[in-house]
């Protein structure tokens, strides 16, 4: 797996998607970190939906879970 940079800068964040979301968009999520929180959108919705904020001491407990 890889991370694409998305073109779209949405309130001064850069989104980031995996690349296994395909060229169509697919079924995946996009990610952006800020300053104190990390960003979490539906790529399908990408600058219309919502948006999960997570803080980074969070989204780093989340990653760690996942990642093993």
């Amino acid at each position: 797996m890889s991370v694409e940079q998305v073109t779209e800068k949405a309130n001064g964040l850069h989104w980031s998607k995996s690349s296994y979301s395909g060229s169509d968009g697919g079924d995946c999520v996009e990610v952006a970190a800020g300053l104190d929180a990390v960003y979490v959108r539906d790529s399908k919705a990408a600058g219309g939906g919502p948006v999960l904020r997570v803080g980074r001491d969070g989204w780093a407990a989340f990653v760690a879970l996942t990642a093993g």
